[in-house]
C-alpha cells in the first residue's frame, strides 16, 4: 500500500511550487517597492489597501472551497455541486460590485482615502475576479490536476511580477507617489484577469440550473467558517488599519503621515516572516482535500498523528533559518529607513508557526461538520487581537500588533487542541510538539546571544546549530516515511 504521508507531501511540493515560486517572485517586489517609496508612508497605503482585500475574499468566496470540498465526496452529481457553488459565489459578488458602485465615494473617505476612490474601484475588481476563480481552481484540485493549477497560478504570478517591474522601474514618478499605488493596482487587475482567462472551459455559466436545496445546506455548512475566517482574517491583516487608524488624529493631519509610515515599516518587516506563510499556503492547498480523503481510511489518525510531528518540524526549521539568518534577510528590504521594525520579526514567525500547528488542528471540526467550534475560535481571536491593538498601540505601536499577533495565535492553537480532544479525538504526540519547538527555541536563543566580530564565524556558528536541529528532526522521524504507518 502507497504511503499516505508521502503523497500529501508530493502534493504539497506540487502546489507548493506555484506557491512558493510565487511568493518568492512577489518577494521580489518587496526590495522594489522599499526602495522606490523613499517613504515608508507610501508603501504603507499599498499594504494596507491589501490587507482589506484579504476581508473582501472571505466575504466574496463565502467559504464555498471548503464547502466544495465537503460535499464532493457524497454527490451523486458532482457537477451540479460544483455548479451551486459557482452560482453561489457569483451571485455575492455581482450584489457586491453593485454595492461598489454606488458608494465608493463614501467608503473611499472612511478609509481615509479621499479623493482617490478610483483605489477602491480597482481593488473591488480585482477581489471579485479573484473570488469568481477560486471554485474553478477548487475544481481542479479536487481532480488532482495540479499541473494545470500551477500553470495558472505561476502564469497569473509572473504577469504581476513582471508589470509591476514595467510600471515601477520605468513608468512611476517618485514625485507622485499616488501614480505608484495605481500601478500596482493595474499590475494586479492584469494579473488578476489570467485566471478566468485560462480557466473559460470551467465556468459553464450557460449551463448553470441551481439547486436551492443543496445550496441551502452548503451554506447552512460554510456559515461558521466564514465567520470564522472573517475573524480570522481579523488576526492576520487589521493590525495594519488599526495602526492607521488609531494613530491618526483628525486634529493634526500631520499624523496621517505618520500612521502610514508607521504601517509601512511593519508590513515589510512583516514579510519577512511570511516564509512560515509560503510554507501554510502551500500545505493548505493540498491538506484539505488531503484530510477529507482519509475521512474512511481506518488508519487515518495514525496518519494524521505522523502529519502532525512533521509538519510542526517543519514549520519551527522554518523559523530558525529566517530568525537565525536575519542579518541577510533584511536586505530584502533596501531602504534601511524600514529596518527599525525588525524586532517584529522573531515574534511573527513564531506567532505563524502557532497559526500553522492551529491550521492542522482544525481539520477535526471540518470533518466532524462541527463548523461553529471554528468560528467560535476565531471570534475569540477577534476579540483578542482588536482588545490588545487597540490597548497598546497608543503606546508601543506596531511592536503591539506583533506581541497580538503571537498571543492570539497561541491562545487559538491551545484552545483547538482541547476542543478537539472533546469533540472528535486524535491522539497527538503532545512530547514532540513540545520536544521540536522547546529545541528550536534553545537553539535561537544561543545563536542570538552569541555574537562574533567577523560576520562569516556567525554565520557558520548560526547555521551549524540549524544544521543540528534538522539532524536531529531527521532522526527522529525518519520512520514517517516509510509504508508502514503504525507508530
Amino acid at each position: 500500500m502507497s504511503n499516505p504521508i508521502r503523497k500529501l507531501i508530493s502534493q504539497t511540493a506540487v502546489y507548493g511550487l506555484s506557491s512558493i515560486v510565487g511568493r518568492l517572485l512577489n518577494y521580489l517586489l518587496v526590495p522594489l517597492y522599499t526602495s522606490v517609496f523613499t517613504d515608508p508612508a507610501h508603501y504603507g497605503v499599498v499594504s494596507e489597501l491589501y490587507a482589506w482585500v484579504a476581508f473582501l475574499i472571505v466575504i466574496l468566496t463565502f467559504g464555498m472551497e471548503t464547502a466544495f470540498f465537503r460535499f464532493i465526496q457524497t454527490s451523486e452529481n458532482k457537477q451540479q455541486t460544483y455548479l451551486n457553488s459557482l452560482a453561489t459565489v457569483l451571485g455575492l459578488n455581482v450584489f457586491f460590485f453593485a454595492i461598489l458602485l454606488f458608494f465608493n465615494n463614501d467608503i473611499a473617505n472612511l478609509m481615509l482615502y479621499e479623493g482617490h476612490n478610483e483605489y477602491i474601484i480597482l481593488l473591488g475588481i480585482i477581489v471579485s475576479i479573484d473570488a469568481l476563480s477560486a471554485i474553478p481552481l477548487a475544481k481542479l484540485r479536487v481532480e488532482e490536476k495540479s499541473m494545470r493549477f500551477v500553470r495558472i497560478q505561476i502564469t497569473s504570478i509572473l504577469v504581476n511580477v513582471g508589470l509591476n517591474l514595467f510600471f515601477m522601474l520605468y513608468l512611476f514618478n517618485p514625485a507622485r507617489p499616488e501614480e505608484g499605488v495605481l500601478f500596482i493596482l493595474l499590475a494586479n487587475l492584469c494579473a488578476s484577469l489570467v485566471k478566468p482567462v485560462m480557466l473559460y472551459d470551467s465556468f459553464n455559466l450557460g449551463q448553470i440550473h441551481i439547486n436551492w436545496q443543496e445550496i441551502k445546506l452548503m451554506l447552512f455548512y460554510s456559515f461558521p467558517l466564514v465567520i470564522g475566517s472573517f475573524a480570522g482574517i481579523i488576526n492576520e491583516t487589521i493590525d495594519r488599519i488599526l495602526l492607521k487608524q488609531i494613530i491618526y488624529n483628525p486634529e493634526d493631519i500631520s499624523t496621517l503621515h505618520t500612521a502610514e509610515a508607521e504601517v509601512g515599516i511593519y508590513s515589510a518587516c512583516y514579510k519577512l516572516a511570511m516564509l512560515v506563510t509560503i510554507l501554510l499556503q502551500a500545505y493548505r492547498y493540498a491538506a484539505e482535500p488531503f484530510f477529507f480523503n482519509q475521512m474512511k481510511n481506518e488508519d487515518r489518525n495514525v496518519i494524521y498523528v505522523k502529519v502532525m510531528n512533521l509538519f510542526v518540524a517543519t514549520v519551527c526549521l522554518v523559523f530558525l533559518f529566517v530568525s537565525l539568518n536575519i542579518d541577510i534577510f533584511k536586505h530584502f528590504i533596501q531602504n534601511k529607513s524600514y529596518w527599525a521594525g525588525l524586532p517584529v520579526v522573531p515574534i511573527l514567525l513564531l506567532a505563524n508557526v502557532f497559526l500553522g500547528i492551529y491550521y492542522n488542528q482544525s481539520i477535526w471540526y471540518k470533518l466532524s461538520g462541527k463548523t461553529q467550534y471554528g468560528a467560535y475560535i476565531a471570534l475569540i481571536g477577534a476579540a483578542l487581537t482588536i482588545g490588545i491593538n487597540v490597548l497598546f498601540i497608543p503606546k508601543y505601536g506596531y511592536m503591539a500588533s506583533a506581541w497580538a499577533t503571537f498571543i492570539v495565535y497561541a491562545v487559538q492553537m491551545i484552545i483547538s487542541y482541547f476542543l478537539g480532544q472533546k469533540h472528535y479525538p486524535i491522539p497527538y504526540n503532545i512530547k514532540k510538539f513540545f520536544l521540536y519547538l522547546g529545541l528550536a527555541l534553545v537553539i535561537y536563543f544561543i545563536g542570538s546571544s552569541i555574537h562574533f566580530e567577523r560576520y562569516f564565524a556567525q554565520f557558520i556558528l548560526q547555521n551549524s546549530l540549524l544544521l543540528v536541529y534538522i539532524l536531529f528532526v531527521f532522526k527522529m522521524e525518519r520512520h514517517s516515511f516509510s509504508n508502514k504507518l503504525s507508530a
